[in-house]
């Protein structure tokens, strides 16, 4: 047997090739007929499994632990209706409806989340942003429809005859407005409005539940929400500030409601009501004064305390026996029937008005319930389902707007206080709604003469939360200049300009930043560590040796349209090479040394009646060729090939090789599917590696190859 010399040499093996998958994809017909025929096909145990999807509490409320949950969700239910109770009357005053109608959502919204909400702790009801979205919208509306917006509840003399005489004598006939063939008042026409935005909202939010459109809440992002709560919440401060003061003056509409307002409340400041600004004054001080305790004391307290009920009790007693309404003119509450009204079919003809309305409503509400969901779900290592809140929050909306409820969503606030005395399960919502539902039967006239400013103390104390966020601003831009702009951004267009429009220019604005950020990536140029594969930045990294004559250059984004420019700017510069540019300076330097030919022969004496024939001046560069590491570029369009082939092409006339390397199998794909390979006349196993080391390995054996032909030559 012949032996082998170690010094014989052994041809390169190239390495082996990955190979794919092959993958057979159904046609789309088959895939919408086995899906339809999933979907219509009938069972027992597919109505049985429907239904139980439908109706969650049928899956749990059988595998109820009494003994172990029963405890935590009586305490945390009544802990949570007792602190409903009065912010249900007060946000009234956001929606712009009487009293009443924030009890009754509180009810019906509690109810029906027990049945069909997924998650163990979230709460459902009324709140102050949703309050306040609507609010606008019924305020527009009553003011189109002829209604005086002045809130001014101090009774007439006439009234007062009424009330001592129980007769009912007018001066003059109230306006109304027909709707649906019924004459309604301010009131009732305001209710109607309410009613009619929150069914829209609702059906917006079950078809999204149908279509599987849950994935529109990705686009609201975290620091554009936060943004957008924080400019609402100075809304929400603003609106009620007139209250604090007992001021009579009409709540704006349109855009810059903030600026306005205020202008207004200083131009009647010296109207102020001194019986509200005592009383206004003496409950914040209470109010604030007992969630500082609460605070601090956390730890120790096993139950919040009930400081809004207190004040509540207090103000409506003081105000009740002072009476202070009638000796100094302070709006009240007004008298608040007991019972439920009977169920009504929403104004279908008010709908076409309030339609845009409805939308951001319907995203707000189903953005914030799923992701309060989520984050409790995973706090207590257990799983909601996204799409079946979205059905839940949507009912919670179409059924309540039957029996005269407006739009609801999940409460932070109220959220986290079920979860910190021990709920375990939606019986807490259940006992929640009992509490409201007393107070609807027996305890709702004794609220008749609580002062408005009390409960505009209530709303402006809840937003301490969402205006202290302001402190956070430094550190959110240490964290991400970015995400801090669109803070502000938001926060300032929903302050400055209005809610709808806020939250519009919050979401525009943050996708704008992630266009911007797919323009202007992140590109390096990448070195080798130590004789190893592995290639990285060699501005973020020390000790890396670039290749010898190989230029590697990786762009953190994905290629397409909008970022082509971005692209070969940044290549052209990071090589130091533009071919369209080199390409020009070479026929420069051809023409000129053709020129200068001709001129020496002139001079020599010499006759040519051809054109002197000289070769394109090569200039030797420092690069042979470039690797284009796709490791960080998602996807490319037909833009992003076209690009690719362009660079092939046009760096190939100056005499450089252009490699790709680590790309994914989408953009394999794409350039296959493309022709990328058979328009540039180019083998894949040529031009495309599978790692970054072996494009240079290839580039570096090629450009040895080719210097030895060129010896030979």
């Amino acid at each position: 047997m012949e032996e082998v010399s170690p010094d014989s040499e052994t041809p390169l093996v190239p390495p082996p090739l990955l190979e794919r998958r092959v993958r057979h994809r159904q046609s789309g017909v088959s895939v919408l007929r086995s899906k339809l025929k999933k979907g219509l096909t009938c069972s027992g145990p597919k109505v049985r499994s429907t239904l139980t999807g439908f109706f969650p509490v049928v899956r749990w409320l059988p595998k109820y632990k009494l003994k172990e949950y029963i405890w935590g969700d009586v305490m945390s239910g009544v802990i949570v209706g007792v602190i409903l109770v009065p912010q249900a009357i007060a946000y009234c005053l956001l929606a712009g409806v009487p009293p009443i109608y924030g009890l009754y959502t509180s009810f019906y919204a509690n109810i029906i989340y027990f049945l069909m909400g997924t998650s163990r702790h979230v709460s459902v009801g009324i709140f102050s942003l949703m309050s306040l979205m609507v609010g606008q919208v019924v305020v527009r509306e009553v003011f189109d429809a002829g209604f005086d917006l002045n809130e001014d509840s101090t009774p007439s003399p006439l009234e007062v005859l009424n009330d001592t005489m129980g007769a009912d004598l007018t001066l003059k006939p109230e306006h109304t407005v027909e709707v649906m063939g019924m004459q309604l008042g301010k009131d009732s026409f305001a209710i109607s409005v309410a009613v009619a935005i929150t069914f829209l909202a609702g059906v917006y939010q079950i078809l999204m539940a149908v279509f599987r459109l849950g994935f529109v809440s990705v686009y609201l992002s975290a620091p554009m929400l936060d943004g957008f709560a924080t400019g609402a919440s100075f809304t929400i401060l603003t609106v009620q500030a007139k209250y604090l003061l007992g001021l009579k003056i009409p709540r704006h509409q349109g855009y810059g409601t903030v600026v306005i307002t205020w202008i207004n409340i200083f131009s009647n400041i010296h109207k102020t009501n001194l019986c509200d600004l005592i009383t206004s004054a003496i409950c914040i001080t209470i109010l604030v004064a007992g969630k500082e305790l609460q605070d601090r004391y956390k730890d120790r307290l096993k139950i919040p305390l009930p400081t809004e009920l207190v004040v509540v009790a207090g103000a409506t007693l003081a105000s009740h026996f002072g009476e202070f309404n009638t000796r100094y003119h302070s709006s009240v509450s007004g008298h608040i029937p007991t019972g439920f009204i009977p169920p009504q079919i929403p104004a279908f003809s008010m709908m076409p008005r309030v339609a845009l309305d409805a939308i951001p409503l319907a995203v707000i509400s189903f953005a914030f319930t799923v992701s309060l969901s989520e984050m409790f779900a995973k706090k207590h290592g257990y799983t909601v389902r996204p799409n079946q809140e979205m059905v839940a929050i949507g009912l919670c909306n179409v059924v309540p707007s039957f029996f005269h409820c407006f739009t609801t969503s999940a409460a932070l606030a109220k959220t986290m206080v079920k979860d910190s005395t021990g709920c375990q399960t939606q019986v807490s919502s259940l006992i929640s709604a009992l509490v409201v539902l007393l107070v609807l039967l027996f305890f709702a006239p004794y609220f008749q003469a609580l002062q408005k400013c009390v409960l505009a103390c209530i709303i402006i104390v809840s937003l301490r939360g969402a205006l202290r966020k302001f402190r956070d601003v430094p550190a959110k831009w240490r964290a991400s200049k970015m995400d801090a702009i669109v803070w502000l951004v938001a926060m300032s267009a929903t302050a400055l300009i209005s809610v709808e429009l806020g939250l519009l220019v919050g979401v525009v604005f943050s996708m704008s930043c992630i266009i911007y950020k797919t323009q202007n990536p992140k590109v390096s140029l990448l070195g080798q560590v130590n004789d190893t594969d592995l290639f990285e930045d060699i501005e973020e990294y020390k000790n890396l040796t670039a290749p010898s004559r190989v230029k590697i250059f990786r762009f953190q984004a994905p290629l397409y349209y909008a970022n082509k420019k971005s692209f070969l700017k940044a290549l052209y510069k990071a090589v130091g090479v533009e071919p369209f540019l080199e390409l020009t300076k070479r026929k420069k330097a051809e023409k000129k040394k053709k020129d200068k030919s001709k001129k020496q022969a002139k001079t020599n004496g010499e006759k040519t009646n051809f054109d002197v024939f000289v070769g394109l001046v090569q200039r030797e560069l420092e690069f042979h060729t470039i690797v284009l590491d796709c490791s960080a570029i998602p996807f490319i369009d037909s833009t992003g090939m076209a690009t690719f082939q362009a660079l092939v092409k046009e760096y190939k006339e100056i005499g450089v090789s252009v490699l790709l390397a680590c790309c994914n199998t989408p953009i394999i794909d794409a350039l296959k599917k493309g022709e990328f390979f058979e328009k540039i006349n180019k083998d894949i196993n040529g031009l495309l590696f599978y790692t970054v080391h072996a494009a240079v390995l290839h580039a570096n054996r090629v450009a040895e190859e080719n210097k030895a032909e060129d010896s030979v030559v």
